[in-house]
């Protein structure tokens, strides 16, 4: 795997995560998700639409021409949204209702569209589609974990209303964590979504500080032996 893959990899997963880093997307990522499932839906539309519009706007990349290039890509995203709302409805109907206007609000996340301006009109196919892979990915796994944090702490359940994805079979998909719950309503409201959010943002942030603090203090270890063997 060549350097750049590597680089891309490590930013749309960890380094420079949309919701994590970038903050962006974060209406419909703290609207919908209060279950892993919707989470789930959610996410997997993005990471569709991140692909799709980053292969596309790649391939056709030298004929746009700047003066419309915004609008240009605007409208690559928004076919790709329709064609995916379209099909969730056809397949997914339940659950294309419950995420509602989240799903067509997809064009106006300005991941997408930073993408696309940033990353896919400068670079070939390949790393586009795998920049709109990760970006997604990431994107998704934040809105799963929220989801998980949310529905645990609000229903003391996992994976509930599974089979709105998966089919009939996947009702026995759910996994009661507490029995006898009660719930707690806050964690399945707006503010609960900021509070999981921030939760996570802050683990990331100290995740980060220790691992610089262990690279800063490897390498004056290296630099002190150096010095003593002089």
């Amino acid at each position: 795997m060549t350097e750049q893959y590597q680089t891309i990899i490590r930013d749309g997963l960890w380094k420079n995560n949309p919701a994590l880093v970038q903050l962006l997307g974060l209406c419909p990522l703290l609207a919908v998700s209060n279950t892993v499932i919707n989470g789930l839906g959610l996410g997997f539309a993005t990471l569709l639409t991140l692909v799709a519009s980053n292969g596309l706007i790649s391939l056709f990349r030298h004929h746009i021409p700047d003066e419309v290039r915004l609008p240009v890509f605007v409208m690559i995203i928004a076919s790709i949204v329709t064609a995916i709302e379209l099909s969730m409805s056809a397949w997914f109907h339940e659950l294309y209702l419950i995420l509602g206007i989240f799903i067509p609000l997809i064009v106006t996340n300005c991941a997408i569209t930073g993408r696309a301006e940033a990353f896919a009109a400068r670079n070939a196919v390949g790393p586009a589609l795998v920049d709109g892979f990760m970006m997604g990915l990431g994107f998704a796994a934040v809105l799963i974990s929220l989801g998980a944090l949310r529905e645990i702490i609000g229903q003391g359940t996992l994976f509930s209303e599974a089979h709105l994805m998966f089919g009939e079979s996947a009702r026995y998909f759910k996994i009661i964590i507490i029995e006898d719950y009660r719930g707690f309503l806050m964690a399945i409201l707006p503010p609960g979504a900021f509070i999981g959010l921030g939760l996570i943002v802050a683990l990331k942030n100290v995740i980060d500080t220790r691992q610089t603090a262990k690279i800063t203090a490897s390498r004056d270890a290296t630099q002190a032996d150096n010095s003593a063997l002089q």
